[in-house]
């Protein structure tokens, strides 16, 4: 059953991701992951964890889970983290938390962090994070009610709360970091370790 799997495999739900792997030419194929994130969270905040270190135990968490199922396979985990201040953001569960939380995000500078990890197995193959900080100008309340009406519940999905290929970009007065690292995905380093692993050619 395992060799008739694909060699590449996604632990994620995340259809911007298996959009930007697919779009760069990479076979794979998504299998989400059962993983409890928030105990995970909790667990790591409390023993007191920077944020990049929780965002690349939970891509890791990720790619073991269905690496367990799969153990041939390369695995690819994925996350992202916010963080403005001392606040660590999930994703909005309606919209009346992702209004919460744009106000809250509102004129002002936030990171993202994002991590992925390929394992084999139990493995640990390759692990990467970057970070990308975006600046939010001071949008009114108008805006902010026709941007909610306009994007739809596919802000749900962001834990930002916006799309930045779409809508989301009004929202920003600056931004400094790599493009796929806001949309979830260091893929030029993912990329560069497919190439050294024989996935991709050279």
């Amino acid at each position: 059953m395992t060799a008739a799997m694909p060699a590449l495999l996604l632990a994620s739900a995340s259809p911007t991701r298996l959009a930007l792997l697919t779009a760069a030419g990479v076979a794979v194929k998504a299998i989400p992951a059962d993983v409890e994130e928030d105990a995970i969270k909790m667990r790591l905040r409390a023993a007191g964890a920077e944020v990049g270190s929780v965002a690349r135990a939970l891509a890791q968490a990720k790619a073991v889970a269905v690496a367990k199922a799969w153990p041939d396979a390369l695995v690819i985990g994925a996350d992202q983290m916010l963080i403005c201040g001392e606040n660590w953001y999930d994703k909005p569960g309606d919209v009346g938390a992702a209004r919460r939380q744009l106000r809250s995000l509102r004129g002002k500078t936030h990171r993202l962090l994002s991590a992925a990890t390929v394992v084999r197995g139990e493995t640990v193959l390759w692990q990467h994070l970057s970070e990308a900080t975006l600046t939010m100008r001071s949008f009114g309340q108008d805006f902010l009610d026709d941007y909610l009406q306009d994007a739809g519940p596919a802000i749900l999905s962001s834990v930002g709360a916006y799309q930045l290929e779409g809508l989301g970009a009004q929202l920003f007065e600056r931004i400094e970091g790599d493009h796929f690292t806001i949309l979830g995905l260091p893929l030029i380093a993912l990329l560069d370790f497919l190439r050294s692993a024989g996935v991709l050619k050279t």
